[in-house]
């Protein structure tokens, strides 16, 4: 499948996954490798601590959106500024200020469980509607908490049976539901729990919510490399290189030759489970070998995921 075609297939594109399993990297790389194709992206961040910014050598997001690179705009979403955003628009400015003002507007906000969730959601609702860009990207919350923000909107129209709030909420599931403007994008890493966990939340925003799914991102796997695990060849090979190597070293590097045997194994079964389980293409991201993630190795995973969506099959 073409790039341009899997980042035309919905507008709004949710990547969501258990909390350390690098769906913000894979936002940032997505975007990138959006970008390139010449289509305009806008990455929405919702819980205001990623480091999305930082990768590309920006300062902290605000509501207002920032350039991060070119082709890439991104600003957070949080539901105060919203809700202030949404009463600006209805004509109640100052109205709004008194709300700030005398503190009352997390009240407001809070009122009726799940009203934070679709203030934000309403948002990116508008965001898609106005066509801010070609490719909208929402970081979602961790997965605990990504069901319960898609099902909000659904939680409101059974508790709330007039008025504006009703409106939005239905608003917001005609987006969910329709796949031509909304998928979910799934990451995990090949390991047992987060493959349990994103099984879980895959059936549960199918299920529950009534969004598309689109491939899954397998992250953090290991590069293949054939690995030396006999000490006699590992010395062997070193007397060929013409590089000394003591009996300890043969020794380390023979465990260090195990350990990555084993991971590349549990990895590789891990994302066959995970296939068996769940029945959706996969593009799997490289593990990179690097403290902090910046600009270079955000080019390689955007190059690795254009890769993973290229060897897709056509739809």
């Amino acid at each position: 499948m073409e790039l341009t075609r899997f980042c035309s297939t919905s507008r709004v594109v949710i990547v969501a996954g258990k909390g350390g399993v690098g769906k913000t990297t894979t936002t940032a790389a997505l975007a990138l490798a959006a970008a390139r194709t010449g289509m305009s992206v806008l990455i929405l961040e919702v819980e205001g601590k990623s480091g999305l910014s930082a990768m590309f050598g920006r300062p902290p997001l605000t509501y207002e959106e920032m350039e991060l690179a070119p082709g890439i705009r991104a600003r957070t979403l949080t539901p105060d500024e919203a809700l202030l955003d949404y009463l600006h628009n209805a004509g109640l400015r100052r109205i709004s200020k008194r709300l700030v003002n005398s503190g009352a507007l997390d009240v407001v906000a809070t009122a009726v469980p799940g009203m934070k969730d679709i203030l934000v959601l309403g948002k990116v609702k508008q965001l898609e509607l106005r066509r801010a860009a070609d490719v909208i990207l929402l970081d979602a919350p961790a997965a605990g908490h990504a069901v319960s923000f898609l099902l909000s909107p659904r939680g409101l129209l059974d508790a709330v049976r007039v008025g504006p709030i009703r409106k939005q909420a239905a608003d917001v599931i005609d987006m969910l539901s329709d796949p031509v403007r909304c998928q979910v994008v799934l990451v995990t890493l090949p390991e047992e729990t987060p493959v349990n966990e994103l099984v879980d939340t895959a059936f549960a925003i199918e299920d529950r919510v009534g969004v598309s799914l689109g491939p899954i991102v397998v992250n953090g796997c290991y590069p293949h490399l054939e690995v030396i695990e006999d000490e006699d060849e590992i010395e062997r090979d070193a007397q060929l290189a013409d590089v000394f190597v003591s009996e300890r070293e043969s020794r380390d590097l023979a465990r260090a030759a195990e350990f990555r045997a084993r991971r590349q194994e549990l990895q590789a079964s891990e994302a066959d489970r995970l296939a068996d389980r769940l029945p959706l293409p996969q593009v799997r991201l490289p593990f990179l070998f690097h403290a902090e993630l910046g600009r270079p190795e955000l080019d390689v995973l955007a190059d690795a995921f254009t890769t993973g969506i290229e060897a897709l099959p056509n739809a």
